[in-house]
C-alpha cells in the first residue's frame, strides 16, 4: 500500500467531513425555519448567502470537534485500514460530533427566548440552576419534536457515513507509504490551523463571533451565520472587559459622568420595593403602548395599566442585558452585561458600590425575594456580593404546596409572603422581588385557567396571572403601615416571546417598562415620559429619591432629578454587537469601531447613515459611546466599582 492506496482513506475522510458540513447546513436551515419571525430575511437567496458565509464558522467548529479524528485518520500507521482501528475512528467521530451537534438543536428552541446564540455565559447560567432535572424533563416533553428531528438527523448521518467504508489493505512499499503519508500529515495540520483560525484571507487574528456580523446589515442575521458550537468554543476564554484608549479622562467625566451626586433631602427616608417582572416586557403593557399605534393591540396588564395612571412611567425604556441575572446587576448595581456577562466573570467578586451598599450605609434593611430554589440563577450569590442582608427563596417560604413543579413558588402566594415579611422588618427597608411565573413552560395555577385566557402567545396568560398577583399584593400592602411611605419601582428583566412586528425589531427586543409609584404624593412620581431610559437608570434614581447626598458611581442617570447635564441613553448588546441609543440616532459598535448609525425611528436598521458624512450629533454620539465603553472596561478590570 503506497500513496495511491491511501487515497481511498483520504477520500473517506473528506466524505466524512463533508457529511458534517451537510448536517450543519440542515441544522442552520431548521434554526432559521423555527425562528423565521425573528429574522428579516426576505427571500431564499438571502438565506443561502447567510448559509454560505456560515461555512467559515462551521469549518472552525468542525475542526475543533474533529481534530483528533482527523489526525488519527492521516497518521502514517500500518493499522489505519484495519477494522478495529476504523471502528474506533467511527466511535470517536460520532461521540464528539453528535454531542456538539445537539447544541444547535438546543438553540432552535432557546434562541427565541435569549435571541442570541448560546455561549459560555449560557453554560454558566445553567450551572447556577438547582432544578436541572426538572428543566430537562420539561423541555424534553415540551419540545419532543425537536429531539425527534435531531435523532432523525443522527440516524441519517450514521447511515450515510456507513455507505463509504475503508477496506483493509497491506503496506507493500513502506518507504513510499511513510514519506507520502508524512507529507500529507503536515499539509493537513497546516490546513487545520488555518481552518480553525478562519485564516482564509490572511487575517491577523482568528475569526470570532463578531466577524459574522460584518456580512449583514441587520445584526441578528449574524446568528444564522453562526453555529452554536463555534459560539461556545470562541467564548470559553473570552474576555470583553479589555482596556481601551478611545478617550480622555476629562471627556469621560464631562460627558459620561460616571460619578454622580444628588442633593435631595426627604424628611423621612422612604422604603423602597423594586419589583423585577420575569419576561413581562413593554409589549404586554397597555399603558406603555397607548401612543405606539400598533394595529389590534391588546393589553394583558389591566392592573398595571390602572396603576400607571397615578405613577411616573417611561414608555421608551430598555434592558441592559438579555438574561435574568443581567437585570439584577443592571437594576441594583448599574452594571450592564454585554458579550461576557459581568456576573459570570471573575470581576464580579470585587467590592461593588450599588443600591444595596448605599442603602446599607443609610441604615436600611435590605432583602431579596425570589421564589425559586435558593441559589437559582445566581441571584443569591450575587446578592451576597452586593451585601444583601436577607435572602428569601423557596427554602424560606417553606410550603411546597404552592410549588409550580418547575421553577418555584407561584407568584401570587410569594407576593403575599413578601408583603407579610416586610411587615416584620424595621423601617426603612429596601426589598427586591424577582418574579418567576411568567416563564417557560408558561403555566398558571389550575384555579385560574378559565379566568386568564391569554392571547396568541403562550406567555400572555402568565402575564395576566402575574398582573393579578400584583393587584392582590397591592391590595394587601395598602392595609400596612409601611405602604404610604414606600416607593415602588416596577420593571422587567428582559423580553421574551413577541407577537407584534414592532417588537420584533432589533432595538425593541430590549424594550422593557419602567414605572415609579408611591402613595406619598410628595415624591411627585406621576406622568408619562418618552425620553430614553434604561434599567441602569433605576439605581441612581432611587439613590436620589432616598436622599443619599454623597458622590457614587453610576453610568445611568436619575430619571427623577432630570439634571440637564445627564444625557438620556440606553446601552445593550446584540450578542457581539453593542447597541447605543442616544438623541436622534442608534449606534452599532463591534468593540473597536462603529459599524452602523441609524435614525432613532429606524429600529429595523434599514438605512445605514454611515454611508454619508457624519453630522456633529453623530460624531458626539460616537465619541460618547467609545468613552462609555472605555470607562466601563477600566472600572471593571481595575476594580473601580466601589
Amino acid at each position: 500500500m503506497g500513496f495511491t492506496s491511501r487515497l481511498t482513506e483520504y477520500k473517506a475522510l473528506l466524505y466524512r467531513l463533508l457529511l458534517a458540513y451537510l448536517f450543519y447546513f440542515i441544522s442552520r436551515v431548521l434554526f432559521f425555519a423555527y425562528n423565521t419571525n425573528l429574522f428579516a430575511v426576505d427571500d431564499f437567496i438571502t438565506l443561502l448567502k447567510l448559509c454560505w458565509y456560515g461555512i467559515a464558522f462551521d469549518t472552525t467548529a468542525l475542526l475543533y470537534i474533529n481534530s483528533l479524528f482527523i489526525i488519527l485518520s492521516v497518521l502514517p500507521l500500518k493499522i489505519n485500514t484495519q477494522p478495529k482501528f476504523q471502528k474506533g475512528l467511527t466511535i470517536l467521530y460520532f461521540v464528539s460530533n453528535l454531542l456538539f451537534y445537539a447544541t444547535n438543536f438546543v438553540d432552535i428552541i432557546y434562541y427565541r427566548f435569549s435571541q442570541v446564540r448560546s455561549t459560555k455565559a449560557t453554560l454558566d447560567l445553567l450551572s447556577d440552576e438547582s432544578n436541572k432535572k426538572a428543566l430537562f424533563e420539561h423541555f424534553t416533553w415540551e419540545y419532543w419534536y425537536v429531539i425527534f428531528i435531531y435523532l432523525a438527523c443522527c440516524v441519517c448521518w450514521i447511515w450515510l457515513y456507513r455507505l463509504v467504508k475503508v477496506k483493509p489493505a497491506t503496506v507493500k512499499n513502506a518507504k513510499t507509504y511513510f514519506v507520502s503519508s508524512v507529507i500529507v500529515f503536515i499539509a493537513v495540520i497546516v490546513l487545520m490551523v488555518g481552518g480553525i483560525r478562519g485564516d482564509y484571507k490572511h487575517s491577523t487574528r482568528p475569526i470570532n463571533m463578531v466577524d459574522a456580523y460584518k456580512h449583514v446589515v441587520i445584526p441578528n442575521q449574524g446568528d444564522i451565520i453562526l453555529n452554536t458550537p463555534f459560539a461556545i468554543f470562541r467564548t470559553l476564554s473570552s474576555n470583553s472587559f479589555k482596556l481601551e484608549h478611545f478617550s480622555t479622562a476629562d471627556y469621560i467625566n464631562a460627558n459620561i459622568k460616571p460619578i454622580k451626586q444628588y442633593t435631595s433631602n426627604p424628611t423621612v427616608k422612604p422604603n423602597v420595593v423594586v419589583i423585577i417582572l420575569e419576561s413581562v416586557a413593554r409589549e404586554f403593557w397597555g399603558s406603555m403602548n397607548r401612543d405606539a399605534k400598533i394595529p389590534g393591540f391588546k393589553s394583558y396588564t389591566p392592573f398595571l395599566d390602572s396603576l400607571s395612571g397615578s405613577s411616573l412611567i417611561f414608555t421608551n425604556a430598555y434592558a441592559n442585558g438579555r438574561q435574568s441575572i443581567h437585570a439584577m446587576s443592571s437594576v441594583l448595581a448599574g452594571i450592564p452585561s454585554f458579550q461576557t456577562a459581568f456576573t459570570s466573570s471573575p470581576y464580579a467578586k470585587q467590592k461593588i458600590q450599588s443600591l444595596v451598599s448605599i442603602c446599607d450605609s443609610m441604615g436600611y434593611q435590605t432583602s431579596f425575594f425570589h421564589g425559586a430554589a435558593n441559589g437559582s440563577m445566581g441571584f443569591e450569590g450575587f446578592g451576597n456580593i452586593l451585601g444583601m442582608k436577607n435572602y428569601y427563596g423557596r427554602t424560606e417560604y417553606n410550603n411546597d404546596k404552592d410549588f409550580d413543579d418547575i421553577w418555584g413558588i407561584w407568584d401570587e402566594p410569594f407576593f403575599q409572603f413578601m408583603g407579610k415579611t416586610l411587615g416584620t422588618q424595621k423601617q426603612p427597608f429596601m426589598a427586591t422581588l424577582f418574579t418567576l411565573s411568567s416563564h417557560d413552560p408558561f403555566k398558571i395555577p389550575s384555579k385560574y385557567k378559565n379566568r386568564f385566557k391569554g392571547g396568541p402567545l403562550a406567555i400572555d396568560k402568565c402575564v395576566q396571572y402575574t398582573d393579578n398577583s400584583l393587584r392582590e399584593f397591592f391590595n394587601y400592602a395598602k392595609t400596612q403601615p409601611w405602604y404610604n411611605n414606600t416607593i415602588f419601582v416596577i420593571t422587567a428583566d428582559h423580553t421574551n416571546q413577541t407577537y407584534y412586528p414592532a417588537y420584533n425589531k432589533p432595538v425593541n427586543r430590549f424594550a422593557v417598562p419602567i414605572l415609579f409609584y408611591s402613595a406619598n404624593k410628595a415624591y411627585g412620581l406621576t406622568g408619562v415620559r418618552t425620553d430614553i431610559a434604561q434599567q441602569m437608570d433605576i439605581y441612581p434614581s432611587i439613590v436620589s429619591l432616598i436622599g443619599y447626598n454623597k458622590p457614587f458611581r453610576s453610568w445611568g442617570r436619575s430619571l427623577t432629578s432630570n439634571l440637564p447635564g445627564e444625557t438620556p441613553r440606553a446601552i445593550n448588546s446584540l450578542g457581539n454587537i453593542y447597541q447605543f441609543l442616544q438623541g436622534n440616532y442608534i449606534y452599532l459598535f463591534d468593540g473597536k469601531k462603529i459599524t452602523g448609525i441609524f435614525a432613532a425611528e429606524d429600529k429595523s436598521f434599514e438605512k445605514n447613515l454611515m454611508d454619508g458624512s457624519l453630522n456633529p450629533e453623530m460624531n458626539k454620539g460616537v465619541a460618547d459611546f467609545k468613552a462609555f465603553f472605555q470607562d466601563y472596561s477600566d472600572r471593571i478590570v481595575n476594580g473601580k466599582l466601589k
